[in-house]
């Protein structure tokens, strides 16, 4: 693959016994309709603790893994001295393993920060193409390096507008990295950015009024991003569950991560007022797309299913 130039990167039910007659408020752990918003309440706090507590776990081994990072670092430099080649492949399995390391918890942080409302948007003008191009340059190499093709060509047509640049990054190199592990050798990956008109109320108009609408509304009002790819695919039935945490198709259980590469990625785009889905047949490849308006909501939240 070639670098383009700037902004371009070319279970069944257990049968009761007869007879017997169980009145549900009596089940046993379960409470009565009465006690239902104190249980959820409880739960919620309970959920709301441990997520805390994981997020200090995981921030707590940032540290010692940034420090072990840089030791390999330096002795991959040959600073303290000079190393052969199988020191060499070693310490290359050490620096990759400590990089997984490292995104898992990154991952883990930002989901965790999401679910407790500690990661807020920080909105800045800003020109998408630039943002794009950036992220498609970081992941060229390691692209290459797998046999895989990544091609970005900016649009001009995109103007300049409020976005929060650090989080959309992480969206599009959450959506290349759900493509990187999946496509096999030969592969390619196409990144897209265009102007789009959101009719956020178009389902619920016939096609007439919406083609009335689309014509007193010539203008674009959000970006559409598409992450295309040449890869097996998702069957239809899973569109929807491949957003939700810690979810992973059947088959790819022993996938590398933690499933939560795209639930991260649908916070953050709801989070910027926008929403995100995916088309894909098995066998015929996927293609993540995803708007964000162009005047960002005023307060826009990142929880809930992307419905």
């Amino acid at each position: 693959m070639a670098t383009v130039q700037k902004n371009m990167c070319v279970s069944q039910p257990e049968k009761a016994s007869v007879g017997t007659a169980v009145a549900p408020s009596t089940a046993v752990g379960m409470p009565s309709a009465a006690d239902l918003p104190q249980a959820y309440s409880e739960l919620q706090q309970r959920f709301q603790r441990t997520t805390n507590a994981l997020g200090s776990a995981a921030h707590d081994l940032k540290t010692p893994l940034a420090i072990l990072n840089g030791y390999v670092e330096l002795l991959q430099s040959e600073k303290l001295g000079p190393i052969s080649e199988r020191q060499r492949e070693v310490l290359r399995d050490m620096q990759a393993s400590g990089q997984r390391l490292q995104q898992f918890i990154q991952d883990f942080l930002t989901y965790s920060a999401l679910e407790t409302g500690g990661l807020k948007m920080q909105f800045a003008l800003g020109n998408i193409n630039e943002c794009l191009s950036d992220v498609c340059r970081l992941w060229s190499t390691r692209f290459q390096e797998k046999g895989l093709a990544l091609y970005f060509l900016a649009n001009d047509k995109l103007p300049e507008f409020p976005f929060d640049s650090p989080k959309l990054e992480r969206v599009i190199s959450n959506l290349l990295e759900n493509s990187f592990k999946f496509i096999p050798q030969g592969g390619t990956v196409w990144l897209h950015a265009e102007p789009y008109m959101w009719e956020r109320r178009a389902a619920a108009q016939p096609a007439s009024a919406r083609e009335r609408r689309r014509q007193n509304n010539p203008l674009p009002n959000s970006v559409k991003v598409s992450v295309s790819d040449t890869g097996p695919g998702i069957p239809a039935e899973f569109h929807q569950e491949v957003f939700d945490d810690f979810f992973r198709l059947p088959g790819n259980e022993n996938q590398e991560g933690m499933g939560l590469g795209l639930a991260i990625v649908r916070r953050l785009v709801q989070g910027m007022g926008g929403k995100i889905w995916v088309e894909s047949d098995p066998g015929a490849g996927c293609k993540f797309s995803f708007l964000i308006p162009f005047k960002p909501a005023s307060s826009p939240t990142g929880k809930g299913k992307n419905r």
